[in-house]
């Protein structure tokens, strides 16, 4: 399959325009310099995204939000953490769109909203608090059931965006890279309800690219989130009508999670650093942060050969440094 045949397939599935132009593709020299010996180092900066702080839950939202919108719904039904990206940005879109937004949080009401939690509060969300995080997905079927017995019309957004529609957001992402520069020979990034890497590694499938895609997970181990990628994979084959089950492995690495989700480490947060007094980039504490501690790790062990060009794929969240 072509880019363009992969366009014209993408194209039969409705977007919001919360993406009008490519993300910016930038050299990061003067960290490779830094490192010594290191491959061609570049990064995808998602980050830059205007809508709603931008990150790579708008490229997902875009497909998950038009949809909800083509079903005449009123109301965006989503989960995550206090400081979710993925719930920051469905209260953005659903505020976009004129819906009502509901996000169900594990944990309790901060004293004092900050970072994203303000976001949320300025976008007019209710948040719903719940006291764990595998009490969220009842929780989001619980409000969405109570919508509907009062006649709204609610749509339930699982946590991260994380289904094969929205995984089509990441499968027109690769195309758009490919408009701005050859097929890199990694992309490496943070992973952990697997929609993003889901998408890219479609993409390379459905283009046959050599391209290898390394997702450091946040959070989830190695084997289980692996497999849900594997799932969602399938599924965007799926959706598009053709088969996405040969060709890039899928790569998940997690000796980066260190104590758990939302938890930095010594390691992100020397990454984080270093990121930012290199290249000015900013990341997040505990997802972004977490993979360039990986890509860092990578160099040192001298993984990539100095004539290949990796991707750092910035998934946005820095947010999160004001939490």
């Amino acid at each position: 399959m072509t880019p363009d045949d992969l366009r014209a397939r993408l194209a039969r599935f409705p977007a919001l325009p919360l993406v009008p132009r490519p993300s910016l593709v930038e050299p990061m020299d003067r960290l490779a310099a830094d490192l010594g010996r290191a491959p061609r180092l570049v990064v995808k900066r998602d980050d830059a995204i205007a809508f709603g702080f931008g990150g790579n839950k708008v490229r997902k939202l875009a497909f998950v939000g038009a949809r909800a919108q083509a079903d005449g719904a009123d109301t965006l039904v989503t989960a995550g953490g206090v400081q979710s990206n993925h719930a920051r940005v469905t209260a953005a879109v659903a505020a976009r769109l004129g819906m009502r937004a509901v996000l169900v949080a594990n944990g309790t009401p901060p004293e004092r909203p900050t970072a994203n939690a303000l976001l949320d509060r300025l976008l007019d969300a209710t948040v719903v608090y719940v006291p764990s995080r595998e009490a969220r997905a009842a929780a989001i079927h619980e409000q969405a059931y109570r919508m509907r017995s009062r006649g709204g019309r609610p749509y339930e957004i699982p946590i991260g965006a994380s289904i094969p529609l929205g995984a089509l957001g990441f499968v027109a992402a690769v195309v758009e890279l490919l408009d701005q520069m050859p097929p890199p020979d990694v992309i490496v990034h943070s992973t952990s309800s697997g929609g993003t890497q889901a998408g890219l590694v479609a993409a390379c499938r459905l283009l046959r690219l050599p391209t290898r895609v390394i997702g450091v997970s946040a959070d989830a181990p190695a084997a289980e989130l692996a497999a849900q990628v594997e799932a969602l994979v399938r599924g965007v084959g799926d959706l598009l009508g053709a088969p996405a089950d040969a060709g890039t492995t899928v790569e998940v690495d997690d000796r980066f999670v260190g104590e758990g989700y939302g938890i930095p480490t010594d390691e992100s947060t020397a990454a984080l650093e270093r990121a930012a007094r290199t290249e000015a980039l900013f990341l997040d504490p505990t997802y972004t942060a977490k993979a360039m501690a990986g890509l860092l790790a990578y160099v040192r062990e001298r993984r990539f050969d100095p004539g290949q060009t990796i991707v750092f794929w910035h998934t946005g969240g820095q947010v999160g440094l004001f939490a």
